[in-house]
Parts: C-alpha cells; sequence; structure tokens
C-alpha cells in the first residue's frame, strides 16, 4: 500500500472516531443538564443498539448491492453532519430524541464502511489493517484530551454555561470534513454486481449461523455476552456523568486512559490467550467488569482518586479480553461458509439485544436511586455501581461453571 493511500485510510479511520469520542461520551452528562430521567436516558443511548439492528439492511440491502461503499460513506456522514447541528441547537430532551435516533441509525451503517473500504485496498489485511485502525483509536483519544485540556467544556463552570453542547457542533464539522474528503477515497465498488443476488433477512443479521447455538459451549458463550453487556451499557451511559459529578477535574480527558490501556491490551491478547486459553482469557475480563464497578462504587475523587483512574485503566481488560477474544473464537466456532453470518450474530447479540437491555437496567437502576441523590451525591453513585458490579460478578460465575475448557485452534 502505497503512503498516499495509507494516509487517506488512516484520516478516514481518525475522522471517523474522533466525530463519535467527541460526543458519545460526555452524552450522560449533557443529558443530565437537559433534565433527562434515567429512563429518558436510556432511551437517547438506546439508539446506538437500534442502530446496530437496523445497519445490516442498510449494508446489505444498499452498500452491498448498489453503490461504492466510498460514496454511501460520504452521504451518511454529510446527512449526518445536518442531524448533529441539530442536536447542537436542540434544548430539550423531547427535540433530542428524534435526530439522536436518526443520526445513529445512519452513524453505525459506517463503522462497516471504513472497514470495507479498508480491507479492500489491502494485499495483506492481517498486517495491515491495525496500523490503520490505530488511527481510530487516536481519534477517539484526542476528541476526549480536546474536550478537557483544550475546550474545557467538561469542567463543572463550563457545563453550568451549557458549553458542552458544543461538542455536538465539532462533531458535525468533523462530519462535514469526512463527508467531503470520503468522496475522495478509493473507489470500492460492490462486490456483487448481480443485483438478483439478494441477500435473506437472515443473512444480513447473521441469522444463518444460528445452527451453531447447538453447541453448548457457544450458546453458553452467546448467552454470557448479551448478559456482560448489561453492566457494560452503565458505563457508556453514566461513566463520565459519574467521575463529572464526583468532582474529578478534566473527567473525558482522562477516561481516554481507557482507550490507551485498550491499544495496549491488544498487544497482550495473543500472549495471555496463547498461554492461558480462552475460558480463563474470557473469565478475566468479566472479572475486571465486576471489579471496575467495585472501584466506582468505592472510590472518590479525594483521596481515593486512584481508584477511578485504575477502573478506567480496566478498559483495556475488559473490553479486549472478552470481546476482542470472544471475535476469535466465534471465527474458530464457524466454519468457512459462516465466518460473516458468525460476527454478524455476534454483533447483534451484543451491540443489538444485550446493550439495548443494558441501557433501559440502567436507566431503570438510576431512577430507583433518585431519591438518594437529592440527599447525598456519593451515596446514590455507590448504590448504582454495585449494581452492575453484581451482574457481572454472577455472569462470570455463570460462565464458569458452564463453559467447557476447550482448545481454539487457530489461536492455540
Amino acid at each position: 500500500m502505497n503512503s498516499i493511500l495509507k494516509t487517506k485510510l488512516s484520516f478516514m479511520m481518525f475522522l471517523e472516531f474522533f466525530i463519535w469520542g467527541a460526543w458519545f461520551v460526555t452524552l450522560g452528562t449533557y443529558l443530565s443538564t437537559l433534565n433527562a430521567t434515567g429512563l429518558q436516558t436510556a432511551s437517547v443511548f438506546s439508539t446506538q443498539s437500534w442502530g446496530a439492528i437496523i445497519a445490516p439492511f442498510i449494508i446489505g440491502m444498499i452498500a452491498d448491492r448498489y453503490f461504492n461503499a466510498e460514496r454511501i460513506l460520504g452521504v451518511l456522514h454529510l446527512v449526518g453532519a445536518f442531524l448533529m447541528y441539530q442536536l447542537y441547537q436542540s434544548d430539550s430532551i423531547d427535540s433530542f430524541y428524534p435526530y439522536v435516533l436518526g443520526y445513529m441509525i445512519l452513524f453505525m451503517p459506517t463503522l462497516s464502511l471504513v472497514n470495507s473500504v479498508s480491507f479492500r485496498q489491502m494485499k495483506n489485511p492481517e498486517k495491515e489493517f491495525s496500523l490503520i485502525r490505530i488511527f481510530g483509536t487516536i481519534g477517539w483519544i484526542v476528541a476526549g484530551l480536546s474536550i478537557s485540556y483544550v475546550f474545557k467544556w467538561d469542567s463543572e463552570a463550563a457545563i453550568g454555561q451549557g458549553m458542552l453542547r458544543n461538542t455536538f457542533l465539532v462533531a458535525s464539522i468533523a462530519s462535514l470534513v469526512l463527508g467531503v474528503f470520503s468522496f475522495a477515497l478509493p473507489k470500492t465498488p460492490p462486490v456483487t454486481v448481480n443485483t438478483n443476488e439478494k441477500k435473506t433477512i437472515s443473512q444480513m443479521l447473521g441469522l444463518d449461523a444460528i445452527s451453531l447455538l447447538k453447541d453448548r459451549n457457544f450458546l453458553v458463550f452467546v448467552v454470557s455476552s448479551v448478559l456482560i453487556c448489561i453492566p457494560l451499557a452503565f458505563y457508556y451511559q453514566y461513566a463520565n456523568q459519574f467521575l463529572t459529578e464526583v468532582g474529578m477535574e478534566n473527567s473525558t480527558g482522562k477516561m481516554t486512559i481507557g482507550q490507551i490501556s485498550e491499544a495496549l491490551c491488544l498487544l497482550l491478547l495473543p500472549v495471555f490467550f496463547t498461554r492461558f486459553g480462552f475460558k480463563n482469557t474470557i473469565l478475566l475480563g468479566m472479572f475486571c467488569w465486576a471489579l471496575r464497578y467495585l472501584l466506582f462504587a468505592f472510590g472518590d475523587a479525594g483521596e481515593m482518586t486512584f481508584m477511578l483512574l485504575f477502573g478506567i485503566a480496566l478498559h483495556g481488560i475488559c473490553y479486549d479480553f472478552f470481546f476482542v477474544s470472544g471475535q476469535i473464537y466465534t471465527d474458530s466456532k464457524a466454519g468457512v461458509q459462516n465466518k460473516s453470518a458468525a460476527q454478524g450474530l455476534i454483533t447483534l447479540a451484543t451491540y443489538g439485544v444485550g446493550q439495548l437491555i443494558g441501557f433501559w437496567v440502567a436507566g431503570y437502576v438510576s431512577d430507583m436511586y433518585a431519591d438518594i441523590k437529592g440527599e447525598s451525591i456519593a451515596q446514590f453513585w455507590n448504590q448504582l455501581w454495585i449494581v452492575p458490579a453484581i451482574i457481572a460478578g454472577v455472569v462470570m460465575l455463570l460462565f464458569m461453571i458452564f463453559f467447557k475448557n476447550e482448545k481454539v485452534s487457530n489461536v492455540e
């Protein structure tokens, strides 16, 4: 791959995840300024799950059959720029929700499209893709650092002045740039030029891999994946708001420690996977989910700040050791014909069903403890974080009991 092409793909990845990180991390905090209830907050975050569920239809019915991937990417981001600007102008949860729903339905397919554009230009994706994808992580980190240390929009004073809404304006501008830039990306025509070759709904959603659930271990893994996404949703929905309300300065910037940890743990994963096996790798990921929420429950922004920072830093193990190793395991269990369908099934189960349930559970728990918040913010967050810690612990025990140890042939 020549340097110009590498630069284009890297810039595409940088903007893709800069856009997402520029507004999604602080979304929970922003919704609190709109006086959103727990369930209203859950409905907003659930738009990500609805987008993940609908995305295969957009990719399968349009992108894979009719138009170049880079053109669809450009159009989706141009429309997304308009919707993001409408979010910037919204001043109530009622006006905010329709725009964020529309935006996430359009944005989630772009995550697959940027991968498609990248893979189609590579002769050796196994070696080349990670060097391109790392710029996405850098984009997310730059967004968080900019919010905290450049613009300082997540400070208590700035939030009180309504400055946090500027995150949507930045995301809108970046989306506009990526939308225009996409048309300069390499041409990526549909793989299937015969439009009579129609994908079925089951193929789009990865349901062709449903037969894999006859394997007890794979069934246990899929159920565990859905359940572990419930505590995961608590982190996405409330971590930034929690850190801000307990008084941590530059909370958004400090949350980028999680992305740095994620990048480092990707390097450690193959070693741990090979030495300790799939089951132990997954169990460590689950254990760290429970541990991070206990650290959040009993830490504070004073003498116990190290507990909060350590909880953030655990993100790499929490995410990589469960989700990435799970993708490797899924690939090993699926036959040649079902590899894509199996990955689609896991994506639907986690980002679709699992997180959809998780966001609503998190919203319900928040409303359940709402009265405590009026008396003690610290006590409110302590009670809230105990819930996902318990859920993660229970899922870990169930997986430990019901999943029988096995070797993953393509890794070990």
